[in-house]
């Protein structure tokens, strides 16, 4: 418990510090964010806001991580350095891709195809890893507690990962839209599945992770909240930096990479269930606008849809808040309910 204490305060603090010096940086070199011409117009007040945020975020979660070691009797494992490697990896494409944005002074960076094919080259660099490095269980599962999970063999779950991490990572980059939204949804993540790991830790009889793992993985979902926190701190509403896709790529692939690595991989929609809502609100747009030539939503995702209609700026953030809330407590609900169940049984 210390060691989770010493790695959630440290990556926070590391966060609330660092990002103002980044801040500074920025804008000493006019790195500034570009607003999209088709959206709303109330954001054009943000143009010029320093981005690329997200590099403050990956050096709170290293700091934090490696922090959590220190003095404390946690050991350095495998699929703890997974899901810094996998932090790193989908943070450094997003870098890539705010840095053509700020060198073209535009508001798109990598073409899409080119932004798949890094995401699918670093995700299956992930697998590979986790499974002849790693050695993770290629099982698709709720919880590893009731049932064994469905064998899927090497090659499905090398395919399966890749869908996840791609999906995921680009569904917080959807979300990122609002001043602390994709930040604030995504600690609720982090915190559930720092409890989870902290459960299978100490349950480790019933759960197919070593306990030495899942209490690894424990301290990074924690050093992620910490640093998501430290960044809110100076990304809330109004935002004195954007973590750019930098950040919203890295915290996606955060939370895909811990549910993986959990053998958590059917609660991960449910957890980041907001998250799956935005996807699915640009998703039904595109296909009703493609089909009938009409718009299910003002504008998609749909968070901007309620700030066409009216809604402050921070009563969207706030009440999506609330719905990322909501589905991480339920997702962490649905994983304790089936802890229950597999004792009765026992």
């Amino acid at each position: 418990m210390l060691a989770l204490m010493e790695s959630g305060v440290v990556a926070l603090w590391v966060a609330i510090l660092v990002t103002p010096l980044l801040i500074r940086w920025l804008r000493s070199r006019k790195i500034g964010q570009q607003i999209r011409d088709d959206g709303p117009s109330t954001h054009s007040h943000k143009a010029g806001t320093p981005t690329m945020g997200g590099l403050g975020v990956l050096v709170a979660v290293v700091v934090g991580y490696a922090m959590g070691h220190v003095g404390t009797e946690v050991r350095f494992t495998r699929t703890g350095y997974l899901v810094v490697i996998a932090v790193l990896l989908f943070g450094g494409i997003g870098f890539l891709d705010d840095w053509i944005k700020v060198r073209h002074r535009r508001s798109l960076g990598l073409n899409k195809r080119g932004k798949i094919i890094t995401q699918v080259g670093a995700s299956v660099i992930f697998a590979e890893l986790a499974l002849h490095w790693a050695h993770t269980s290629t099982a698709l599962s709720f919880t590893r507690a009731a049932t064994p999970g469905v064998p899927m063999g090497q090659v499905a779950w090398v395919v399966f990962v890749v869908l996840v991490l791609v999906g995921t990572s680009n569904a917080v980059n959807l979300t990122d839209g609002l001043d602390g939204l994709a930040a604030g949804s995504a600690t609720f993540c982090f915190a559930v599945l720092s409890i989870i790991g902290y459960w299978v830790f100490r349950h480790y009889s019933i759960y197919k992770v070593l306990p030495a793992s899942a209490l690894d993985l424990a301290l990074c979902s924690v050093a992620l909240a910490g640093a998501c926190i430290g960044f809110l701190w100076w990304n809330a509403a109004p935002a004195k930096i954007i973590m750019g896709d930098t950040g919203s790529l890295a915290i996606g692939s955060g939370i895909a990479a811990l549910c993986l690595l959990l053998n958590v991989d059917l609660l991960l929609p449910i957890i980041g269930g907001l998250f799956v809502l935005e996807t699915l609100s640009v998703i039904v747009q595109v296909f009703s606008f493609r089909l009938f030539h009409r718009r299910v939503f003002r504008m998609a995702p749909f968070h901007h849809h309620f700030e066409l209609k009216g809604w402050p700026e921070t009563t969207v953030i706030v009440r999506f808040w609330i719905l990322a809330g909501l589905f991480a407590a339920i997702g962490l609900g649905l994983f304790y309910g089936e802890y229950l169940a597999f004792t009765r049984l026992a």
